[in-house]
Order: structure tokens, then C-alpha cells, then sequence
């Protein structure tokens, strides 16, 4: 959904950034350019409607700010109409608070359970976690392994049917921990005796938020689940999951802003690190092409506290083969490279699928590399001749020529390290711009 969208909404506004003259008629068509990219995307007809009527209005009625000129004007109130057609991000707090999360079956709950404990965990807060599905078969476990995943005490018993005296139990167990999760059982807000179960357990547990996690398949259904879910127990947060399988996550979005819940995550993959933080100008700014700096920021600073790097011995060129796989591996821990690029600011630069693919399968392949190399090839890459790349690749059961592409990778690494020392974008500069934007 999200390239689908992406890639409709960048052609819009190319449309009348080519412009040479801004009238009525380039803005009546970037209009509808606007409107078949979201009425693509499943957003509500209504929703589409008003923001092409503000953007219309605003565009031909307003005057720009001093020192804009009318293109620019009219692109960023295309920008401020759809951040606004988002709605406000839910609140997220990093201190003790106790998280009770609803949903539909299949929604992707106990699998978000999991990615929460770990944004949580590496916020570096104090994570439990409390299995309170006793309906579904292999829920327990299946929350077990994800914890286990990510170093996180669970509390449940898959051999109880009565998940109040979980909660219970579990709330007695993790008294001294200051995050506490409880994934409960996937029901719909229309089948009362479910909802009589989560709005009891809400009332043991007295959790400070209160989170659904809503499918972006649903499309616009979701504001009525959302609605109902809300008025049983008082929902202040939406996760929206499964954002890169449909074609209806514009509608999921939309309709869940509508309702004033906020939307506090997306989820866009099967990984325990892919869940990011919603923030309606963050995600905006990437659909247009514009980045996410802020985002960025926030993932290059936790796989940073990881796992420090000395940056200033890397610039000054004692970079080896050691140094380059720790890069590979934060980048690596930092998620998708496709969604790490996605938060720069490219443009409309399209960058082909296979540039991607140095993260997944040539990872594993480059550390079985590396693994048979002895500590001095690795400290020192000039020193590998055609003798010793027969001998890794026979170590490794690679050919040669996976290597030598090694090798090739590691040399142009090494040159554009060289070529930041001199550059006025050094990399200190970088960080010190991330860290204004937190």
C-alpha cells in the first residue's frame, strides 16, 4: 500500500511542480491527481472530498509567505492537508505504565504484543508481558517465543481458561516492573460476552492505556470497530498492522483519525523490529518523497547504544573488514534497508529493488565469508591474494567471485569513508543535525 500510494501521490505533485504558470486549471488537476491516489488507497469518499475542496480553496485564495513563491505555497498546503487527514498521533509514554491490548482475531495482536515489549525494552524500561488469550490454541506460546525473542518475562498458563485470575496473578507477579503488557483474547466488538471479558480485565488491571490493534486490510471498517471497542472500554491508542500487505491501509488510517482514538504504531512487516512509531508529518513526508529524519534519528541512536562504533577512528581510515561488518549489522538492526531509505530525503529518486539486497541474503553470506578468514585478513584486507581467496571460498562453500565481490564491497566502502573526512557533511555534523531534531 504505502509504495502504491507513495509512488501516485510524487507523480501529483511532479505534475505541477513542472508547472510553468499556477492557475485554476494546474490546481484543478493536481486535485484529481490527488483524489485517484487516495480513493486508490480506500480513503473514505467524504474524507477525499473535504481535503480537495481545503486544498482547492487554499491554494487559489491565499497568499504566500514572504519569500515563497506560489509553487512551493501550494505544495505545502497539500502537505498541511493531508498531515491534517491523518489526524494526531496517539500518546506513547517511556515511563512505568501498565498497556491492555484489544483486537479482532487475526489482527496481528499477540505478534504487536511482542514488537511493543521489545520498543519498550530497548527504550531501556523494565518490560513484562501477561498472556491472557486462553481461547486460541498456541497463544501462550506463541507469545512465549516472541518474548523469549527479546529477553522479556512472560507470565500466562496455557492450562487455565479463566484469564481474570491471569491478569490477576500476573498484575501480583510484575508489581515491580514498570511496563507491563497484556495481550488479551482477539474478539469482535460485536459479540457481547467477549467484550464483557475485556472490559473486565480492564477493570483488575487499570492499565493506563488502553491499545487496538486494527488489520489495514479492514479499510474503513476499522472506524467502527475502533468506535465500538471505544465505548466498551475507552480506547486512547490504535496500532494499525499488516501495512504493506493491502491495498485499504489508506482507508485503515483514515478512518481510525476520524474517530479521534490517535494512532500510536504501524506495522509494516513480519520482523520483531518492524513497528514504528506514528507520526502523521514523519509519514507524510516519506509518502511525499521528503524523508523522515526524525524517525531515522531515532533508529540509528538505539542500534548506536548497542553497540558503540568509534566513528572518529573510522574516518580517519583504519577501517577493515571488522569494522565494515559492524556497519552491515547496525544497519542491519536499524530494519529493512528499504524502509531505512525511505526516510531519507531522496526525492523522487527511485532506487532499484536488488540495491536493497546487501541486508538480507548477501548479510549471511558475507559473515560466512568473513568467518573463514583468519584474524589478520580481517584486520587487513591487502593482504588477501588469489591463493587465500581459493582457501576462504573453499572455508566458506562460496566461489571465488562472492569473495571477490566482498572484497570489491569492502574497497568502496573504504573510499567513500576517505571522501567524508574532507567533506564539510562529516559525520559528526550528521549526528549533531539528528540530535536537534529529538
Amino acid at each position: 500500500m504505502l509504495d502504491s500510494l507513495s509512488t501516485s501521490l510524487k507523480d501529483a505533485l511532479k505534475k505541477i511542480a513542472g508547472k510553468t504558470v499556477i492557475d485554476r486549471a494546474a490546481v484543478d488537476e493536481l486535485v484529481r491527481s490527488l483524489q485517484r491516489a487516495l480513493l486508490q488507497a480506500d480513503v473514505n469518499v467524504k474524507l477525499v472530498m473535504n481535503l480537495s475542496q481545503s486544498i482547492k480553496q487554499r491554494s487559489l485564495e491565499e497568499e504566500p509567505p514572504k519569500g515563497m513563491g506560489v509553487r512551493e505555497h501550494v505544495l505545502r498546503i497539500v502537505y498541511q492537508e493531508l498531515v491534517a487527514l491523518m489526524g494526531g498521533a496517539g500518546k506513547v509514554d517511556l515511563a512505568p505504565q501498565t498497556i491492555l491490548m484489544a483486537g479482532l482475531q487475526g489482527s496481528g495482536k499477540t505478534t504487536t504484543t511482542g514488537k511493543l515489549a521489545r520498543y519498550f525494552k530497548r527504550k531501556g524500561l523494565k518490560v513484562g508481558v501477561i498472556c491472557a488469550d486462553t481461547f486460541r490454541p498456541g497463544a501462550y506460546k506463541q507469545l512465549s517465543t516472541l518474548c523469549a525473542k527479546v529477553d522479556v518475562p512472560i507470565f500466562g498458563n496455557p492450562e487455565e481458561k479463566d484469564a481474570l485470575l491471569i491478569v490477576r496473578e500476573g498484575m501480583k507477579r510484575f508489581e515491580a516492573t514498570e511496563v507491563v503488557i497484556i495481550d488479551t483474547q482477539g474478539r469482535h466488538a460485536l459479540e457481547d460476552e467477549l467484550i464483557e471479558e475485556i472490559v473486565n480485565i480492564n477493570e483488575i488491571a487499570q492499565p493506563d492505556h488502553r491499545w487496538l490493534v486494527i488489520d489495514a486490510a479492514l479499510g474503513q471498517q476499522a472506524a467502527e470497530q475502533a468506535k465500538r471497542f471505544n465505548e466498551a472500554i475507552g480506547i486512547d491508542g490504535v496500532l494499525i498492522t499488516k501495512m504493506d500487505g493491502t491495498a485499504k491501509g489508506g482507508g485503515a488510517l483514515s478512518a481510525v483519525s476520524e474517530t479521534k482514538s490517535g494512532i500510536v504504531f504501524i506495522g509494516a512487516g513480519e520482523t520483531i523490529d518492524d513497528l514504528e512509531r506514528f507520526d502523521p508529518d514523519g509519514f507524510i513526508s516519506r509518502l511525499l518523497g521528503m524523508g523522515d529524519l526524525k524517525a531515522l534519528a531515532e533508529r540509528a541512536e538505539e542500534v548506536i547504544a548497542e553497540e558503540e562504533m568509534d566513528v572518529n577512528a573510522l574516518l580517519r581510515g583504519k577501517f577493515t573488514l571488522r569494522d565494515m561488518y559492524k556497519q552491515l549489522e547496525a544497519v542491519n538492526r536499524m530494519g529493512p534497508l528499504k524502509q531505512v531509505m525511505s526516510m531519507l530525503p531522496l526525492g523522487g529518486v527511485q532506487i532499484p529493488d536488488d540495491a536493497y539486497d546487501v541486508t538480507s541474503t548477501k548479510m549471511d553470506r558475507y559473515k560466512v565469508i568473513m568467518d573463514s578468514m583468519t584474524p589478520a585478513e580481517l584486520d587487513d584486507p591487502q593482504m588477501i591474494s588469489g591463493s587465500r581467496v581459493q582457501r576462504i571460498s573453499r572455508g566458506a562453500g562460496v566461489s571465488p567471485e562472492d569473495v571477490r565481490e566482498l572484497l570489491k564491497y569492502y574497497k568502496i566502502m573504504q573510499r567513500a569513508l576517505k571522501g567524508m573526512r574532507g567533506s564539510k557533511f562529516s559525520m559528526q555534523r550528521m549526528m549533531k543535525r539528528f540530535g536537534k531534531m529529538q
